[in-house]
C-alpha cells in the first residue's frame, strides 16, 4: 500500500483508515518504550523522572490519544459502511482527519500552540502518512457544509436511532429556550433562570443515568453526551447544570448508605435539590493531598473550618458534596471524608446564608451562567448522618470514582462548544460578503471551517467510546482523560478560529461568537487542566507495562 494513497471507493477508504490507526498504534508503542526507559528504567515509574521528562510523557499522552482517536474514527466508519449510511460527507470527514492527524504525528503534534512534540524528540523515524485530503477535498465538504448550515457533521454521529431521538428533543429545547438569550445572560453575568432548571427537571437531565428506583431515566452515559452537548451548542452553562448532579449522584450511588441513597438520589433526579461540588481550595489546585479543610467531629455533628474556591453554583444549592480532612494526623489522600452538607439557598443580596459559611463571587471570563464561589467556612456543622457512606478516610476514594463520568461530560461538553463555534463561523462566513463575494468562497476561510468539522467529529467519536466504555461496566480513566484532552483543544481551536473568521467584529461583545471563546477557554482547566491529564495519561499507560 503506497504512501498518500488515493482511495478508490468507501471501502478502500476504510482500509486505508484502518492501517493509518496501525500506523500511528505502532508509533505509540514506540513512543512509550523511549518514555519507558527514561521515566521508569526499573520497571517502575520514577517520580522525579518523570518530571524531569515531561515533554516527552506528555508527548506519549498525545500520541497515545491520536492512535486512540484514529481507531474511533475507522471504528466509526466501519459501522456507517455496515449501516449503509457511509457517505459521502462522512467519508470526507474521516479521510480529512486521519490525514491531518497522521501528518501531525509524522511531522509535529502540537500539545499547544507553542508546543510541538516530534518524532526526533524521541529519536524515532517517523510513522508513514497514507492518506492525502487535497484541495478538492476540502472544497468539496465545505460544499457540504454550505448546504447544511454545519448541522451535517451532528447527523453523521453513527449512534443508535434513540440517542438520536434524544439529541432531536433537546437540541430543539436548545434553539428555542437557550441560544436565544444565552448572550444575554452573559453580558449581564446573570444565573441561568431557575424556569430553565425547572424545565431542564422536567425533561429528566438531572436523573438521566439514576436508576428508575431512584426516580431517574436509567439511562447511560452516551445518552448524558448527547443532551450534554446538544445543551452546550446552546450554552455551556446550561450544558454544564447537570454536572454537579451527576457528580453528586455518583458519589451517592456508588458509595452512600440505603439511607442516604433513598433520602438524596430521588430529590436530585427532580431537581428539587441542586448539589454543588466543594473539592478546590486556595493552594491545592490538582494536588488534592494536600487539603486542609478540616471536619471535627463534636458529638453527632462535624465542624467545619477552612476555605474552598472555584465552586459552581455554590450560592443557589441546597447540598454540597464537601471534602474535608477528617483525620489530623495525616497530610496525604487516606485522611479525606465526604460530606453531604446541607444549607439553605442564597439570594443575590445575601449568597451564603447559613451559619459559620461566608463566600464572595469571583468574577470571570466565560462560563457564566451558575458563577463561581470561594468559601469560607468557621463553624459550619454538617450531622455524622451525612458522611458519604458512614466510613471516615473514603473521600479521596469516593471522588475518584467520578472522574471517569466527570471528564467524559466535559468532553461532551466541549464538542457542543466546538460545534456552536462552527455554526456560528460558517453562519458569519456565508452571510458576510466582502470584495463582491461571500467571505466563505476564499479557501482559507472554508478550509478553517472544514478542519473544525472533521476534529469535532473526532473528538465526538472518542467520547462517545469513553461513554460506551463506561456504560460496559469496564474501566475508563484513560479513554475519558483522552476524550477530555482532545476534546477540549478542539473546542479552543475550533472558538479561536471561528472568531478569527468574524474578523474585528469577532472582538466585538455584542457578536455571540466573543461568549464562546471565552467560555471555550474553561475547558483545558477545569476537570484536570490539560498538563495534569497529559500526566495523568502518561502514568497510565506507562503502569500498564510494555503495549
Amino acid at each position: 500500500m503506497s504512501l498518500h494513497s488515493v482511495p478508490s471507493s468507501p471501502a478502500e477508504l476504510i482500509d486505508l483508515l484502518a492501517a493509518t490507526a496501525e500506523d500511528a498504534g505502532g508509533y505509540e508503542r514506540a513512543v512509550r518504550g523511549v518514555t519507558r526507559a527514561l521515566a521508569a528504567p526499573g520497571g517502575k515509574i520514577d517520580r522525579k523522572a518523570i518530571d524531569a521528562q515531561q515533554h516527552l510523557a506528555h508527548g506519549l499522552a498525545w500520541v497515545a490519544t491520536y492512535a486512540e482517536t484514529l481507531r474511533q474514527v475507522h471504528a466509526w466508519t466501519t459501522r456507517l459502511s455496515a449501516d449503509g449510511t457511509f457517505g459521502e460527507i462522512e467519508q470526507l470527514l474521516a479521510k480529512i482527519v486521519a490525514s491531518e492527524y497522521a501528518a501531525q504525528l509524522a511531522g509535529g503534534l502540537p500539545m499547544t500552540q507553542v508546543e510541538m512534540i516530534r518524532p526526533s524528540d524521541y529519536d524515532l523515524p517517523a510513522p508513514p502518512v497514507r492518506l492525502k485530503a487535497s484541495a478538492q477535498d476540502r472544497a468539496r465538504l465545505a460544499a457540504l457544509l454550505k448546504e447544511s448550515r454545519g448541522r451535517a457533521t451532528v447527523e453523521a454521529t453513527g449512534l443508535e436511532a434513540d440517542y438520536e431521538i434524544v439529541r432531536d428533543q433537546f437540541r430543539r429545547y436548545a434553539d428555542a429556550k437557550v441560544a436565544p438569550f444565552a448572550h444575554a445572560w452573559h453580558l449581564k453575568d446573570e444565573l441561568i433562570p431557575l424556569s430553565v432548571i425547572e424545565e431542564l427537571g422536567a425533561m429528566g437531565v438531572f436523573g438521566l443515568t439514576l436508576p428508575e428506583e431512584y426516580g431517574g431515566a436509567g439511562m447511560g452515559k452516551i445518552a448524558m453526551c448527547v443532551v450534554s452537548e446538544e445543551l452546550s451548542r446552546g450554552y455551556i452553562g446550561v450544558g454544564s447544570l447537570g454536572t454537579r448532579s451527576e457528580i453528586a449522584a455518583e458519589l451517592i450511588l456508588a458509595g452512600g448508605t440505603d439511607a442516604q441513597k433513598d433520602y438524596w438520589l430521588p430529590r436530585i433526579a427532580s431537581a428539587e435539590i441542586l448539589p454543588t461540588a466543594v473539592f478546590t481550595e486556595p493552594n491545592t489546585g490538582s494536588d488534592l493531598g494536600s487539603l486542609r479543610t478540616r471536619g471535627v467531629k463534636t458529638g453527632d455533628h462535624y465542624m467545619v473550618t477552612g476555605a474552598k474556591t472555584w465552586i459552581t453554583h455554590a450560592a443557589r444549592a441546597d447540598l454540597m458534596t464537601l471534602l474535608v480532612r477528617t483525620d489530623p494526623n495525616t497530610t496525604d489522600f487516606r485522611g479525606l471524608s465526604m460530606l453531604l452538607a446541607e444549607k439553605p439557598r442564597g439570594t443575590d443580596e445575601n449568597p451564603f446564608p447559613a451559619t459559620g459559611m461566608t463566600g464572595g463571587e469571583i468574577e470571570v471570563l466565560g462560563y457564566r451562567g451558575m458563577k463561581e464561589y470561594e468559601i469560607g467556612f468557621d463553624g459550619f456543622t454538617a450531622p455524622v448522618a451525612n458522611l458519604l457512606g458512614g466510613e471516615e478516610g473514603q473521600g479521596f476514594k469516593q471522588l475518584m470514582a467520578t472522574f471517569e463520568s466527570a471528564r467524559i461530560q466535559t468532553a461532551a461538553r466541549a464538542v457542543g462548544v466546538a460545534q456552536c463555534a462552527l455554526e456560528l463561523g460558517l453562519g458569519y462566513a456565508l452571510d458576510r460578503h466582502q470584495f463582491g463575494t461571500a467571505i466563505f468562497a476564499f479557501p482559507r476561510v472554508a478550509d478553517k471551517l472544514v478542519m473544525m468539522a472533521a476534529e469535532i467529529m473526532a473528538a465526538r467519536q472518542i467520547t462517545y467510546f469513553a461513554a460506551r466504555q463506561k456504560d460496559s461496566g469496564k474501566r475508563c480513566d484513560l479513554e475519558a482523560g483522552m476524550a477530555k484532552l482532545l476534546a477540549a483543544r478542539v473546542a479552543w481551536a475550533a472558538a479561536d478560529n471561528a472568531l478569527q473568521i468574524h474578523g474585528g467584529n469577532g472582538f466585538a461583545l455584542e457578536y455571540p461568537i466573543s461568549r464562546v471563546l471565552q467560555d471555550a477557554r474553561i475547558l483545558n482547566i477545569f476537570e484536570g487542566a490539560g498538563e495534569i491529564q497529559a500526566q495523568v495519561i502518561a502514568r497510565r499507560i506507562l503502569e500498564d507495562g510494555p503495549g
